[in-house]
């Protein structure tokens, strides 16, 4: 099974990452990625990020903007 990320701006228009992900075989790999990543994703335009299996299944949605004021 394959992970991807898609990355949005503030108003939900998707948007090209700041850093290219790479390809993700399990969801750890995937959110171990972003958890490395995600400053540089926010500093690069991307507000939200969500995260979907090869299904097209939508797993979650997460706010950067959120993890950053955490």
């Amino acid at each position: 099974m394959a992970w991807t990320w898609r990355f949005e701006t503030a108003d939900g228009t998707e948007t090209s990452p700041a850093v290219e992900p790479e390809e993700f075989t399990t969801q750890g790999d995937a959110e171990s990625w972003i958890g490395e990543v995600w400053k540089e994703l926010l500093e690069g335009g991307a507000e939200t990020v969500k995260l979907s299996d090869d299904n097209g299944t939508e797993l979650y949605t997460m706010s950067l903007r959120s993890a950053l004021d955490a």
